[in-house]
This record gives structure tokens, sequence and C-alpha cells, in this order.
């Protein structure tokens, strides 16, 4: 298979899985040990499990789909920074996780707070945004300075 392909499939495949993994996290920490919130909180306790079950399922596709594109990539360290490329795509992935699950389900929807009912809500909503910021600029930068390196390696 071409480098150019591998390094495609590298860059879907580690950010599905990075998406995927912080979903499963969440759901985990969040909805499971924590009992901080469901997917879906404005319902009794089956809706709220079964909200939770949906969206565990879907996390659970999401990671068989990165894992299966990462598989077809190969292994990564045969392409030049291919660790830096799938380090920065997971950070990127889970980070968009974050952001966009964060934006849309606790400010445009308000389907859910990271921990409803507490005073400092809020505070928790947005420290939950600016773990995934931290994650997506890391990821960035790691990804970068691969690339910054490859295109260095191949002038």
């Amino acid at each position: 298979m071409r480098t150019k392909i591998k390094t495609r499939f590298i860059h879907i495949g580690s950010f599905v899985l990075g998406f995927g993994f912080l979903g499963a996290s969440d759901g985990i920490i969040f909805h499971q040990l924590l009992q901080w919130h469901s997917v879906i909180m404005a319902t009794d306790r089956p809706g709220q499990i079964i909200s939770d079950g949906i969206f565990h399922f879907a996390v659970t596709i999401t990671l068989v789909i990165g894992g299966i594109l990462l598989w077809l990539a190969g292994n990564p360290t045969n392409l030049s920074k291919g660790i830096r490329l799938l380090v920065g795509g997971i950070l990127i992935g889970g980070g968009t996780f974050n952001i966009v699950e964060g934006i849309i389900n606790h400010h445009i929807l308000q389907i859910h707070r990271v921990k409803p009912g507490d005073p400092n809500a809020l505070v928790y909503d947005l420290s939950f945004l600016a773990v995934g910021l931290l994650l997506l600029i890391i990821g960035i930068f790691i990804k970068r300075s691969g690339r910054t390196q490859l295109s260095s390696i191949n002038a």
C-alpha cells in the first residue's frame, strides 16, 4: 500500500479512535462511576439507562471503526513520524469529542451538564470544554511537529 494512503488511514483512524475513546471515557467516568449525569437527564431512570446504552453502543462502533482504519494503515513506525501522527490524531479526536459534546449537549441543547444540580455546574461544563481544547491544541502541536519534520525530510 502506498505511503500516502497509509498516512491518510492513520490521520482518519487515529482521529476516529480518539473521538471514540474520549466518548467511552466520558460514559464510563461521568455516567457510570460518578453517576453525575446521563445522556438525557429529563427522563426516568430506565430512559436514562437506554440513552446511555445507545451512547455506549455508538462510541463502541466508533472505536471499532477507528481500530479497523488503523489496522488498514499498518504499523505507524513504518512511516516517517507515524507515531506522532497517530498520537496527535488521537488527541485531536478526543479533544474534538469534548468540545462538540460539551457545546451541543451542555450548552445548546442543554440535555445534561457535567455535574447537574451543583452550584458550580457551569465551572464543571467550562472545565470539560477547556480539557477538550487543551487536548486539541496538544494534538495539533504533536501532529504539526511531525508534519514539519516530514516536509523537511522530503525537501
